[in-house]
């Protein structure tokens, strides 16, 4: 795959890197506007950590590229409202991978010794744009080339979904049984959009967006905001920060021009960045207890989990079907409730997916607690254009 982030070098400036505090909003239609978002979060993340914000030293505020709302130079604005000066702050644009993009550079830059404690905030602002913008919007991803001609990110979904049902004999209740599992692991999440219970029946039975796929197989449109703090470790034990460490993360990108890859239902970003990040975690698919994926789409959660080694090709859907991807199952998936029901504000997604982990792994999940020691997250951008890979650890 092109575009593939390098291992991180193995140099004297190379410091173990931990997420020391994490934090975000309720996920749903929200009143307050793009800004006001990223400040809830960002000042409920250096709250919950008991840091101060002359502390942070570098800020990076993540954006999709949609422009629902908001403006320019947030990063700097943010940092002024917020106390952070005379930190360093910027934006970082990536699609739905923004907000682990974020976490990237940060952890990076924490890892070279740039930065001891860096803010990475993402939100977005959907709701009050009518349906038929957002879809537009979030589909521009896609190459010009498909997008004057109609084509469409639910679209590819649809297309994937059918080739993969059709060729590995999945039966369609299986793609339902996933959107069923994050709405039951919704419900315990106070802070997610759709905290309602599902059956296969009623997903099946729901209108059609993009054959096969109906209307419970996507998430849904939401504002929101998340923010975590990545330092060093040795930062966050000199101050007694309960943290997790992040052990991995890496980022690759695919062939831009959907159906100009060699096979729809196989994620190359996604195998690449993850092979990397396990390979700098020095951890293997068996050692992970916990992930939180990019289920923008049912289809997606099937894809990521093949693709990062967790199930064989053509398989995952056992996994749904039997129970194992259940909170309680063998390899818990999305106990936040995933984007399906946690929401999905798009720059913030990725950053959620961290923050779930860091709670997890610090016993702060409450009714959604797993018992944890190493935690996946998985944030893809467009339909697998460009994925990234994180892996936490316990310090306990």
């Amino acid at each position: 795959m092109s575009g593939a982030t390098p291992p991180a070098s193995d140099g004297p400036a190379d410091r173990e890197v931990a997420v020391a505090g994490a934090a975000m909003t309720r996920f749903g239609e929200r009143d307050e506007r793009l800004f006001g978002l990223l400040v809830e979060a960002a000042t409920g993340c250096l709250r919950e950590a008991g840091v101060d914000p002359t502390a942070v030293d570098g800020c990076y505020v993540t954006e999709s590229g949609g422009s629902y709302d908001g403006g320019q130079g947030l990063a700097g604005r943010l940092a002024g409202d917020l106390g952070l000066v005379p930190a360093y702050a910027t934006c970082i644009e990536q699609t739905s991978a923004a907000g682990a993009a974020g976490v990237h550079a940060a952890a990076r830059a924490v890892r070279a010794g740039a930065y001891d404690c860096a803010l990475v905030v993402g939100a977005e602002k959907m709701t009050h744009a009518p349906t038929e913008v957002v879809t537009d919007r979030v589909s521009a991803v896609t190459h010009p080339a498909a997008h004057r001609h109609g084509v469409t990110v639910p679209a590819f979904a649809g297309m994937t979904a059918r080739r993969y049902l059709d060729r590995f004999d999945a039966p369609r209740a299986a793609l339902a049984r996933v959107a069923v599992k994050n709405h039951r692991h919704g419900l315990a999440n106070p802070k997610a959009h759709l905290r309602t219970a599902v059956d296969v029946e009623t997903v099946l039975d729901s209108p059609i967006v993009a054959d096969p796929l109906r209307l419970y197989d996507f998430c849904p449109i939401s504002d929101g905001a998340a923010a975590v703090l990545v330092t060093s470790r040795s930062w966050a034990r000199e101050r007694g920060l309960p943290h997790a460490t992040l052990a991995g993360v890496a980022g690759a990108t695919d062939t831009h021009v959907v159906h100009e890859r060699p096979d729809l239902t196989t994620l190359g970003a996604v195998e690449e960045a993850g092979e990397r990040a396990f390979e700098q975690a020095g951890v293997a698919p068996g050692d992970v207890d916990l992930l939180e994926v990019h289920d923008m789409f049912t289809i997606l959660e099937l894809l990521q989990l093949e693709a990062l080694g967790f199930a064989d090709r053509g398989t995952a859907w056992r996994l749904a079907e039997g129970g194992e991807t259940a909170r309680d199952g063998r390899l818990p998936v999305n106990t936040s409730g995933g984007l399906k029901s946690k929401g999905h504000p798009i720059a913030a997604s990725g950053i959620a997916q961290v923050v779930e982990c860091f709670e997890q792994l610090t016993d702060r999940a409450g009714e959604r607690q797993v018992d944890a020691d190493t935690a996946v997250a998985c944030n893809v951008g467009g339909f697998g254009n460009c994925a990234i890979v994180s892996v936490l650890e316990s310090t306990a």
